[in-house]
């Protein structure tokens, strides 16, 4: 039994840290916005699929060190003051025109997973009124729709992947339902995935990106990174 032991614990050891630290950092917020009146915004790091969110003391290396960027617009983007509360952060913003807006986080973790840089991003769009121009992600790993819109039940869902800016293809893509349902998709050659929520509620996307790639990090020498970027949609 000890023998047995041993070689269990061995193999756990010999897993890539990525597939130990399965969190992710996500962004919940309503769709749609109005001129004046505030808008909030929640922040949560765990697993959304079982609806597991951790208090922030308790986030990985420093990630509950992030920065929450509102990209406005027509105008430069504004760092967001948040607040913690016992599962997450919340902030919030007043909507002053008309147009689409975008949340963003992107955050290298400072510690490394073994010798892995890990990389946590989310963002979220934000639809004020008449919205004439798509609000610019930054974020480097990101999925996008072609309208940000309220998607309906068992009806054709399709966005891209994109890294970069350029096409993700074969761009690994985990959905997460409500109901705690999940599954992978691998997106085709010029970055789409297709698919059929068949519940109801708020559903989050997670692109991953794993390279084997040399360099230092806050001292330490990695080589390889890992990137996990999330987004949302709603499902009616």
């Amino acid at each position: 039994m000890k023998t047995l032991k041993s070689i269990l614990f061995l193999a756990l050891l010999a897993l890539p840290f990525k597939n130990l630290l399965a969190h992710a950092l996500w962004i919940e917020t309503p769709l749609n916005g109005k001129i004046g009146q505030s808008h909030q915004v929640n922040i949560y790091y765990g697993e959304y699929a079982t609806q597991e969110k951790e208090i922030p003391n308790k986030w990985y290396s420093d990630v509950n060190q992030f920065s929450l960027w509102l990209i406005q617009p027509g105008k430069e983007k504004i760092r967001l003051e948040v607040k913690e509360t016992q599962d997450g952060f919340t902030a919030s913003f007043t909507p002053a025109v008309q147009g689409q807006y975008a949340l963003s986080v992107v955050h290298e973790a400072k510690e490394l997973g073994g010798t892995t840089k890990y990389e946590f991003s989310s963002y979220a769009i934000v639809n004020v009124g008449n919205v004439k121009a798509e609000a610019d992600v930054p974020n480097p790993l990101k999925t996008v729709f072609k309208v940000q819109k309220l998607h309906q039940i068992n009806q054709e869902v399709q966005f891209q992947v994109l890294l970069n800016n350029k096409a993700f293809a074969k761009g690994k893509v985990m959905v997460f339902s409500p109901q705690g349902w999940s599954k992978e998709y691998t997106a085709d050659e010029n970055g789409y995935i297709t698919f059929i929520p068949v519940w109801k509620g708020f559903y989050v996307l997670e692109a991953s990106n794993y390279e084997k790639t040399n360099g230092t990090h806050h001292g330490k020498t990695y080589d390889a990174s890992w990137q996990g970027a999330t987004s949302g949609i709603f499902v009616q």
